[in-house]
């Protein structure tokens, strides 16, 4: 019955309407989004827009796995810890798998492992109850002793679960801009395919991990991230193939780890997409079984994105970025802790990191429901353009010769900071946020003796190779430097005229100059100019800030001028029309929405002397 009452609306008549609420606006300018990923996307998606999209009729754990390859959204919460002293680790490990943690990373980081240490390290840990995951120094190595271990335990076959980040392509060649000084060239995939060999019979042991989110800490699309890392594994599919191993055994050992940025939507077509694009590689390699083409993903959230200033904010970044991934069915996931940026992680940051994941699953019930996004008009469109985009990219890698090819040309590293220096550009007008960063400080915060300064400094990239940091750390370092600079400057905002203008412009100047670490002093409204002038050079304030309507600025600003006489810097909030007669008179600085902000607060803070 009600279907009968609200018959349905063609998509003609939406546009219509549309149309009639823009009064004469440009269409595309007005609504569609270009995304950095090189697509547009429309202002809303009806059914009509998932006609041809050929993957839709196939369902959760079948090819091509765009909604996943199993019939459950089960994922792993995993966990990193560093190993330098085994015993320690180990007594660590053992209190965050009693926590929750299901998934555990070792991150060793003494290049003498023995096989004792190994033991002391995995001392009361039941290798059938836990997936782990090894990281660091001599890889190869401790596969070897591990699997050794393995054996002499009679640890059944399908009862072990273990990963080991065995990536020279992206852990040496695209970081360090070099092969690893042990197994250069070729002899690395020789070793990889022996270790493959090894580990046949073990259907959860993965010896590659493809380390995918390098390219997003280095400020890559995700496009880029996901064709990049799609083009990597490719090349680990030829050279283990090429050493004499099946397609099958090679893209069964192949594990992929790629980052989770603050894009919600984005970022859940992307692993939609990457399944399926995966698939259909490996599927060109004509596999004995179609399992063989399952990706199976791990997910870290984004270091790209956290700031040190105002670091809280990093756990409503981490719990975002892990909704995307968990609703997008990831194998695993770790949510890294909010201090991660800037110190060694703290029992109570690893708490609320590994509690996001928890909470999702047990009071949320993300993993009860395959795949949700799926049959999204917009993100099943999201997920096709995603995939045509990166598809075209990977195609332009293959025709360069693959992935290392393209990299040692310079390709990879070019594309990727092309791709930085837009969003690095878009941090600073304010076009991308990073909330405590480049909007919405906390105005009273200073930097505390946590705050190194390796943690804002933006290392200089060297040579060909991918080097990370995050989109804040422009805005950090000038704030830093102005807390340790001995100097407290001041901005005064003197609001008159219109009140509801003032009021706005001073709470937006406010947040403008704070942003540098400036102490803001608003104020509600001054009656007369005079009396906000008196206010203002009492205040000793370096700044003032007139923040008024445009109507208002022509006879309020060179007032203000002149009482000021010179004792401060007279910016003007805003854009008004009347710019030029204020420019004669002696009125240069503006601050307004367009502003490109980092380039604007370097500016007053050399005409402050810091």
């Amino acid at each position: 019955m009600l279907f009968a009452e609200f018959p349905p609306v063609s998509t003609e008549k939406w546009e219509e309407v549309i149309t009639a609420d823009l009064k004469g606006a440009d269409y595309e300018r007005k609504l569609v989004w270009r995304t950095g990923e090189g697509f547009n996307v429309k202002p809303y998606y009806r059914a009509e827009n998932l006609e041809g999209l050929k993957f839709l009729d196939s369902k959760a754990g079948e090819y091509p796995f765009v909604r996943g390859v199993n019939n459950s959204n089960t994922w792993r919460v995993h966990q990193s810890l560093k190993v330098q002293d085994p015993a320690k680790a180990n007594a660590e490990a053992l209190k965050i798998l009693n926590a929750g943690v299901d998934s555990l990373q070792f991150n060793i980081a003494t290049e003498e492992f023995s096989p004792e240490m190994l033991d002391t390290l995995l001392a009361g840990i039941c290798l059938p109850a836990v997936e782990l995951t090894f990281c660091g120094c001599k890889m190869p190595n401790i596969a070897e002793a591990f699997m050794a271990k393995v054996e002499k335990e009679n640890i059944a076959a399908d009862d072990l679960h273990v990963n080991f980040c065995i990536d020279p392509i992206m852990k040496h060649l695209s970081t360090e801009g070099k092969w690893c000084d042990t197994c250069g060239g070729t002899k690395c995939f020789e070793r990889i395919a022996g270790l493959v060999k090894m580990t046949a019979a073990y259907k959860g042991v993965r010896i590659v991990t493809v380390n995918g989110q390098f390219f997003s800490n280095a400020g890559s699309t995700i496009v880029e991230e996901l064709a990049f890392t799609l083009a990597a594994g490719h090349d680990y599919l030829v050279s283990m193939t090429e050493a004499g191993l099946t397609v099958d055994e090679a893209a069964r050992k192949i594990r992929f780890s790629m980052g989770v940025s603050s894009n919600y939507f984005m970022e859940i077509a992307k692993f939609r997409a990457a399944r399926m694009l995966w698939a259909n590689i490996v599927k060109g390699y004509n596999p004995e079984c179609e399992c063989s083409c399952k990706m199976m993903t791990h997910a870290v959230t984004s270091a790209w994105n956290q700031t040190v200033y105002d670091p809280y904010v990093n756990m409503l970044r981490g719990t975002t970025e892990a909704m995307s991934a968990t609703i997008a069915g990831v194998h695993s996931l770790e949510v890294l802790p909010f201090d991660h940026a800037y110190e060694a992680p703290t029992e109570f940051s690893q708490r609320i990191a590994r509690n996001v994941e928890l909470l999702l699953k047990h009071e949320a019930h993300f993993d009860q429901v395959v795949d949700p996004a799926g049959g999204s008009y917009y993100i099943e469109n999201l997920t096709a353009s995603i995939a045509a985009e990166a598809w075209k990219l990977f195609l332009e890698v293959e025709s360069k010769g693959g992935y290392v090819k393209a990299f040692n040309d310079g390709f990879i590293v070019e594309r990727v900071k092309t791709s930085a220096a837009a969003k690095d550009k878009n941090i600073a007008t304010r076009r991308q946020i990073l909330l405590g960063a480049n909007q919405y400080p906390n105005f009273t915060e200073t930097a505390d003796d946590s705050l190194c300064g390796c943690a804002v400094e933006r290392a200089d990239a060297e040579g060909n190779r991918l080097t990370p940091y995050r989109g804040a750390m422009a805005f950090e370092a000038m704030r830093l430097h102005v807390d340790r600079s001995g100097k407290q400057p001041k901005a005064f905002m003197l609001t008159c005229g219109s009140l509801a203008m003032a009021r706005a412009r001073a709470q937006f100047s406010c947040n403008f100059f704070a942003c540098a670490g400036i102490r803001v002093i608003d104020n509600t409204f001054f009656k007369s100019i005079e009396e906000g002038v008196e206010a203002a050079l009492a205040s000793k304030a370096e700044i003032v800030v007139v923040c008024a309507s445009d109507d208002d600025y022509a006879e309020a600003a060179p007032k203000v001028k002149e009482l000021l006489g010179g004792k401060a810097i007279l910016v003007v909030a805003g854009a008004p029309a009347c710019t030029p007669e204020l420019e004669a008179q002696g009125i240069t600085n503006f601050i307004n929405v367009k502003s490109n902000v980092l380039e604007t607060l370097h500016f007053y803070l050399k005409e402050l002397g810091i």
